[in-house]
């Protein structure tokens, strides 16, 4: 799990948050270590089990009024057991004013305090939805990632074998670049991937003969795009070098390569002379979409030939001409009866 600081939550929210920094400046290098945003209103009356350090806590409307009805004595005890848990930050929703009791504790502990204007419930949303996008597990792989006709569609395969001159020909089919060379991907969710590109390549691209493209510049803004979830994978290999058993000829089962512990879907496309890679990505990923929808044409053509095979095999019973016309006369006799 990815790791973030309270001042970097603090630099990327403060301004979808209307965040102030009121007190407990010197802890802007407390680590975060869960996704998860609490209130802790038990806390306050003692209950500091249900506290769980280094997350950030929120104070509503319901816990400042609480502290409010305390004296100050009692005030005090309950915010220095809520700070000895080893918060990571404490945020004040609402548009509460923070008591002196409250900025004192911040400043002794370093726990830094913010204010928000905003509603406690919706700013937790927010905190919980940043926090699930900055910490969540990642990994690296090599490649190039582009979106192909709204698809996340990751392009593997051995160097030099034409993973940028694919990914250059398809932006100028309209499609998208994400990332090249090098693709980090994030589990936002259970079963969801999101592949981001690295500050210091976005909107590059290297070719063999051209040096490095920058993209955006070339093609527009459209022609690129930050972040994209991964659907589909394309393993690039050389005709060549494919062994005839890894070549499934109908494809009658999809294959899959776990990224983070997900299962994605993955084509290998054999790389020959004469073959149009770029349709070839586009026709997968349409193939890919109707198979989303229950639309599998090698069942489709399975199911066809069997079909055709039992029609085949039924005997076939012979009937004599003489018969057969005699068949004829009577069923006309019968019709015009």
């Amino acid at each position: 799990m990815a790791k973030i600081d309270v001042a970097k939550l603090f630099k990327e929210t403060r301004l979808k948050l209307k965040l102030n920094w009121v007190a407990g400046l010197d802890g802007g290098d407390n680590q975060l270590n869960s996704q998860q945003v609490t209130k802790p209103s038990l806390a306050l009356i003692g209950h500091l089990n249900f506290v769980h350090p280094n997350r950030v806590q929120v104070l509503g409307c319901a816990e400042m009024d609480y502290l409010r009805s305390l004296s100050i004595i009692a005030m005090q005890q309950a915010i220095t057991n809520l700070y000895s848990t080893d918060l990571a930050a404490v945020v004040i929703a609402n548009g509460e004013k923070p008591p002196k009791e409250l900025i004192n504790a911040a400043n002794s502990f370093n726990t830094p305090l913010f204010t928000s204007p905003m509603q406690s419930p919706q700013l937790m949303d927010v905190l919980s939805h940043y926090l699930t996008q900055a910490m969540a597990e990642t990994t690296s792989l090599h490649g190039v990632f582009i979106e192909v006709q709204g698809f996340g569609v990751m392009v593997k395969g051995n160097a030099a074998i034409g993973k940028s001159e694919l990914a250059l020909e398809l932006i100028t089919r309209g499609h998208r670049l994400i990332a090249d060379d090098i693709v980090d991907f994030y589990r936002i969710s259970p079963e969801r991937i999101e592949g981001r590109c690295p500050a210091l390549l976005q909107d590059f691209l290297e070719v063999r003969g051209l040096g490095i493209l920058n993209i955006r510049a070339l093609f527009g803004d459209n022609s690129v795009k930050p972040t994209k979830p991964l659907d589909l994978i394309i393993q690039l290999e050389l005709a060549d070098l494919l062994k005839p058993q890894e070549l499934d000829r109908l494809n009658a089962k999809m294959q899959h390569e776990r990224v983070l512990d997900v299962p994605i879907c993955k084509v290998i496309i054999p790389i020959a002379a004469g073959r149009n890679i770029a349709v070839l990505v586009e026709v997968a990923v349409r193939n890919h979409i109707l198979l989303l929808r229950g639309v599998n044409a090698t069942q489709q053509f399975s199911k066809r030939q069997k079909q055709m095979m039992q029609k085949e095999a039924k005997p076939t019973i012979l009937i004599k001409p003489v018969l057969a016309k005699s068949i004829i006369s009577k069923t006309k006799e019968i019709k015009k009866a």
